[in-house]
This record gives structure tokens, sequence and C-alpha cells, in this order.
């Protein structure tokens, strides 16, 4: 018993001996908080920054902005007709009927994304709304290297779903939505 007191008290004695490591040693455990504090926060903040902007969809322009805790996709652009007015575009299929008369500009796509993607890029556990169907679906999205961010919606183990991409949107004098792709999807097939 007496060997083991002396054992921690050899090991201490560096720390207890002089007020200035004492000193040192808690400078360096606050050096060490503060990093694992902001390396916790880099891992959060560069993730949401990185797929907030604008995107390019099959039928629309939505984009993706935080609300609150939590992600909106927001439609921007409906892709319509020449002539046609995207406003016109109505939420036509909506299960509850009183939303079948607003327009798709403006719906919130995404439900309970809670901001922070896992290790693999990827997000679970929140709702997407399909305007073709009217419903809403579990949903995943995964962010790629390239920026492109594929959005899953699954019924049951059955998903399906589409590569949104980025965009730079501008307005043109006559008020009509200009977007240039940030990046190309390769297509051999075009």
């Amino acid at each position: 018993m007496h060997a083991a007191k002396l054992l921690i008290r050899n090991y201490l004695d560096p720390f207890v001996r002089g007020g200035f490591t004492l000193t040192i040693m808690t400078n360096k455990l606050r050096s060490l908080l503060c990093f694992i504090l902001l390396t916790s926060m880099m891992q959060v903040f560069p993730v949401e920054t990185a797929i907030t902007g604008y995107y390019l969809t099959s039928k629309s322009i939505v984009e993706i902005k935080p609300c609150g805790v939590e992600l909106c996709a927001k439609i921007e652009h409906v892709l319509v007709a020449e002539g046609v007015d995207p406003i016109s575009v109505l939420d036509n299929f909506n299960r509850d009927p009183k939303k079948r008369s607003r327009p798709l500009i403006g719906i919130d796509l995404l439900q309970g994304f809670s901001r922070q993607f896992d290790s693999s890029n990827s997000m679970k556990g929140g709702r997407i709304y399909n305007p073709r169907d009217g419903r809403s679906y579990k949903a995943k999205l995964q962010l790629h290297d390239d920026g492109n961010l594929t959005v899953q919606g699954c019924f049951l183990f059955i998903c399906a779903g589409e590569t949104w991409q980025p965009v730079t949107l501008t307005i043109d004098p006559d008020g009509a939505p200009i977007a240039v792709l940030k990046n190309k999807l390769e297509h051999p097939e075009w």
C-alpha cells in the first residue's frame, strides 16, 4: 500500500510541485478543450454551408437553406413550357383538398432534417414531399464531393429518387431566372 501511494505521489509530483507547471498544464488543457470544441463545430457548419444553395431538380429549381434548426427546400421556380406562367402550376395532387389550389412555387419539400450529415455525408430521418403524387415519404439526402445531391424518398423498402445539381441562380432584367450549373453531370448518351 505504501508503494502505491509513493507511485501516485511521484506521478503527480511534477504537477503539484510548482504553480508554474500546474498553470502550463491548465493552459494545455484549456487549449485542448478549445480545439475539441472548434473541431466539433467545424464538422457541423461546413456541411451546412455545403448543402445550402440552389439546385436544379427534374421539374424545378429549389433553394435549400436553414429554417430554424432544420433544413428547408423551397421551390423557387417551376420548369414549364414557353408561355406558361410558373405561378399557375398548382399543387393539384396534394392529399389535402384545401392545398390543391396553392402554387408549387414556395412549397417546402423537406421536413425533419436536422442540418447535420452523418459520417457518410448523408442525412436520414426526415421526409420529402413529392408534388407529383401529393405524398410525403421518408427520405435520405446524400451530398457528393462534386456538390450534387442525391435525394431519395422511400415507401417501405422501396426507394426512388433523383440527383439534384447545384446551380448559380440570377434574375435577368425581365424577371426570368437564369440558372447556370456549377458542375456538369456526365451523360455519355447525350
